[in-house]
């Protein structure tokens, strides 16, 4: 996925930046914390409007981790990552009669 950034300068071109799984699994985290803390502002407004606006911002939140983890699900995952090159019954025989 590449993601689009525009400069407000008006003689500056788009720059566009390749979403790594490294990049995406940071993006996931971060926005992992940045939930965390906007539930902890919520819980602690005491004014109308800061709860409103705690309201949005969770709300958005919850959206992009989403659309972020669906892209993970979306990366194909490498061979070596995997737990078990063969079946999990082998790998139990195998240590079991080794």
């Amino acid at each position: 996925m590449k993601i689009l950034f525009r400069q407000t300068i008006a003689n500056a071109q788009p720059v566009e930046t390749e979403i790594t799984p490294l990049n995406l699994k940071e993006s996931i985290e971060k926005t992992r914390q940045a939930l965390e803390s906007a539930y902890a502002g919520f819980d602690n407004a005491l004014e109308e409007d800061m709860i409103d606006s705690y309201i949005f911002e969770i709300n958005a939140l919850q959206k992009r981790y989403k659309h972020l983890t669906e892209l993970a699900e979306k990366q194909p995952v490498a061979e070596s990552k995997r737990l078990y090159q063969h079946s999990p019954i082998r790998a139990l025989v195998s240590h079991v009669f080794s």
